[in-house]
């Protein structure tokens, strides 16, 4: 009964604020470190998660003053017991509030296509979010220029990396970001820094079984967190919201603060 009340009741609307710093060896040096805000599966609509909640969030986010802000996908929820659908504009009007130097990014996840992804991005623009959909976009960081680029969600859309990393020079700093982190495997060394949303970090996270479901056909190997791989970097947010089932256990809802460098 007590498991029930946490994982049901409480956990999916303890939103917890947590900072990680990401060392990257080839991290440009006249850079600097790199203040990151991630949010992703905001899946508003979902129990605990109102626009109020929304709300709340981005004040928090504003408080931890990043260089950049990035949203990684799923801002509507099309099935969880218990929630209601919100479209797109109560949370686009929200997330109007979201202020950083470099500016917000945004890609789009599986939910927001099954959903409206013309119309997801659309809401997102208007409110001065620049939607990367296998698109890049060039920022001033402290030390110099800065690529990032949107890689559309690969579970839904092309998911096409090379589309989206065209425009930038070879070797030029990117970070990419994309809803799946299966995408993971497809993207080139010259990636600095992979951000992406999608698996919720499993949800629950039972002792000794561990993460019993993720929505990934690696498992739990992108599950959750910082992943060094082959020489690349790969961030994975554990997010806001629940899909399906409203439960949370051992993976609290999360604004990821990372702080990237050398």
């Amino acid at each position: 009964m007590a498991f029930a009340v946490w994982a049901v009741g409480i956990e999916p609307g303890w939103v917890v604020t947590r900072e990680t710093r990401v060392p990257i060896a080839r991290w440009p040096a006249d850079l600097g470190p790199l203040r990151i805000a991630a949010l992703a599966d905001l899946h508003t609509g979902a129990p605990h998660i109102t626009v109020d909640k929304i709300r709340a969030i981005v004040a928090s986010v504003n408080a931890a003053r990043p260089d950049v802000i990035v949203l990684l996908g799923d801002y509507v929820i099309h099935g969880v017991v218990g929630g209601r659908f919100v479209a797109i504009e109560p949370t686009a009007a929200v997330l109007r509030d979201l202020k950083a130097p470099l500016g917000v990014f945004a890609v789009l996840g599986n939910h927001d296509w099954w959903y409206d992804g013309p119309r997801t991005a659309r809401a997102l623009e208007a409110v001065g979010i620049r939607v990367l959909e296998d698109r890049a976009a060039e920022v001033t960081a402290r030390g110099g220029p800065l690529w990032i680029a949107g890689v559309s969600d690969a579970r839904t859309r092309p998911a096409a990396i090379g589309r989206a990393l065209a425009p930038v020079p070879e070797a030029a700093p990117v970070i990419v970001l994309t809803h799946n982190p299966d995408l993971f495997v497809r993207v080139p060394p010259r990636v600095l820094l992979t951000l992406a949303g999608h698996t919720h970090g499993g949800q629950v996270n039972l002792p000794v079984l561990g993460r019993l479901i993720v929505p990934s056909r690696f498992g739990e190997r992108y599950a959750i967190g910082h992943v060094h791989e082959d020489g690349r970097d790969l961030f994975v947010s554990p997010g806001i919201g629940t899909s399906i089932i409203p439960v949370r256990f051992r993976v609290p809802p999360e604004i990821s603060l990372l702080t990237v460098g050398p």
